[in-house]
């Protein structure tokens, strides 16, 4: 199944978008984050449950095109 005619550019600029977003600097920014909520999580500057938010946030971020692989392969069984 592919891409449906004249949608080129679409797809081209939700690729791009996906590369910024998941990219080198996105990777770095997520690392720092997740390490400074940690440490104010064992500081006590944080609420544990807004922590653990935001590194669940990060692995389903950077874990997305997983997560769709395996429900695409899951929905693909039944038919």
């Amino acid at each position: 199944m592919g891409d449906p005619e004249g949608s080129g550019p679409i797809v081209s600029a939700v690729r791009w978008l996906q590369g910024t977003l998941l990219g080198t600097i996105a990777t770095v920014v997520a690392v720092v984050a997740i390490a400074s909520v940690g440490f104010m999580m064992l500081t006590g500057r944080i609420n544990w449950r807004y922590g653990a938010t935001v590194i669940l946030g990060c692995f389903i971020l950077f874990g997305a095109a997983s997560i769709v692989a395996g429900i695409q392969s899951t929905a693909s069984v039944g038919y």
